[in-house]
């Protein structure tokens, strides 16, 4: 079982970093423009992290020609998803969740730089079980 709690620790100062780009940005502008005030952001604060990290999934052990491509990798583990839109969909969870299980990343965030008030949704994987869970500590994705 995972440690909600550490890990919302661990990803705490990510978040700050995200709140201050929405703060100093505003709402409504297009994804890129976030993208570039978290790079900012982020080095500002010395947080360590690769930007579209594209990487290349598994198949029976085998790299798969196949490619992602990640917003933000902070912290070797933290995966941050940026989008703009009016509303987070099931879509843009989906994505997350398989960026996680295939870079095995103990945390994700999610990020809706639209509105008035940043969403941001935190979500954490446990390698072990195959399973994703909510911030409240609660699974609700599990993979065979």
């Amino acid at each position: 079982m995972i440690d909600v709690e550490a890990l919302k620790a661990y990803a705490y100062d990510t978040i700050g970093a995200i709140h201050e780009v929405h703060k100093e940005l505003g709402p409504g502008l297009n994804e890129k423009v976030y993208q570039e005030g978290l790079q900012l952001e982020l080095s500002e604060r010395n947080i360590p992290f690769q930007k579209e990290l594209t990487f290349h999934p598994l198949y029976h052990g085998k790299e798969m020609e196949s490619t992602y491509r990640l917003d933000f990798l902070v912290n070797d583990d933290i995966i941050v998803e940026l989008k703009s839109v009016e509303s987070l969909s099931n879509e843009h969870k989906a994505q997350l969740f398989n960026y996680m299980r295939l870079m095995k990343a103990s945390v994700g965030i999610l990020v809706n730089f639209y509105p008035r008030f940043a969403e941001i949704e935190r979500y954490f994987f446990d390698s072990e079980s195959n399973e994703v869970y909510a911030s409240d500590g609660f699974p609700i994705r599990k993979y065979s």
